[in-house]
């Protein structure tokens, strides 16, 4: 028999305070009936730079408890004795914690008195991508969906939300490129893909959490799902430019990945290029269907670009 969830987590830990972090963090400090604290790095809290004392600041002016814990070197039961003292555990630590931390802190919540785990699953719909596709860090992530999936004893929540909406933009990335006034296509000029900013994810994580029907499940989030075509013309059409268009094709990106295999944004190209669980309908989704209004694309372009 399932563990019954209270209706309001009586206690809610999130583990970083990142972009994302920082942004659930706002929101479920907002509400008042919750608890929260957050787990930061000893070398976080005891740091002497501005943007550190910032963030502490920032941390208390919330009422947001910090507790201190390294994932890297701290031991499964370490954190796991961590967790117990929680309700709710939310990660917000990405792949930039390293190989095998995803994995990592499952095994530790599901060894803890916790009763639900959202882990960092913030991005595309690593079921319908599978194993072996380009970008091998995926992986791990369906290992901790076999897990959750494999017991009965911890609650859990994936919420899947596409990539951040600042990352089409980001010139690293080489899909808006301004400053060569180029927009390029993974894939085909048709494919499509699905993005959320971090402010609606951190109020979307917030509105799930208290909905205590929701468990066991992949829910799915989305500010907005673009194709190329479409995103190419809202840049010509917002910010009165014509840019020059260049289609990617999964032949030719794979071949750049195959020159440079260990390129991790070549992998990320490459797999969003392949179209396969990047993309979901956003009349489908979780904030279409309690009609929560969304950044779209063409919101941030105003907002950030203008």
């Amino acid at each position: 028999m399932q563990p019954q969830i209270s209706a309001i987590p009586d206690s809610i830990l999130v583990l970083g305070a990142g972009e994302l972090g920082m942004a659930v963090l706002r929101e479920l400090a907002a509400r008042p009936m919750l608890r929260v604290s957050v787990m930061l790095r000893p070398s976080a809290i005891d740091a002497k730079s501005d943007s550190k004392r910032q963030l502490l600041e920032e941390l208390n002016a919330l009422g947001i408890h910090v507790v201190s814990a390294d994932v890297t070197n701290d031991s499964e039961e370490d954190l796991a004795a961590l967790f117990s003292g929680f309700h709710t555990v939310v990660s917000c630590l990405g792949f930039a914690a390293g190989a095998g931390i995803q994995l990592k802190l499952t095994c530790a919540a599901l060894q803890s008195d916790l009763r639900r785990y959202l882990p960092w699953q913030f991005g595309v719909d690593y079921d319908v991508i599978g194993r072996g596709s380009p970008q091998n860090l995926f992986d791990e992530q369906l290992d901790v969906r076999d897990l959750l999936r494999g017991q009965t004893r911890v609650q859990w929540l994936i919420i899947s939300t596409g990539m951040f909406t600042s990352f089409l933009f980001e010139p690293a990335f080489g899909v808006v490129d301004l400053g060569q006034n180029i927009v390029r296509a993974l894939g085909s000029w048709d494919t499509a893909v699905t993005v959320t900013t971090p402010e609606d994810i951190g109020h979307l994580v917030a509105c799930i959490l208290l909905e205590p029907e929701l468990v066991n499940q992949v829910v799915f989030t989305a500010g907005d799902t673009i194709t190329y075509r479409q995103l190419a013309d809202a840049v010509d059409d917002l910010l009165h430019r014509k840019v020059e268009r260049v289609e990617l094709t999964v032949p030719a990106l794979k071949a750049d990945l195959a020159a440079a295999p260990d390129d991790q944004m070549q992998k990320y190209r490459t797999v969003f290029a392949e179209g396969k669980g990047v993309a979901w309908p956003k009349t489908e989704s979780y904030n279409a269907n309690r009609q929560i209004t969304t950044v779209t694309v063409a919101e941030w372009i105003k907002r950030h670009l203008r």
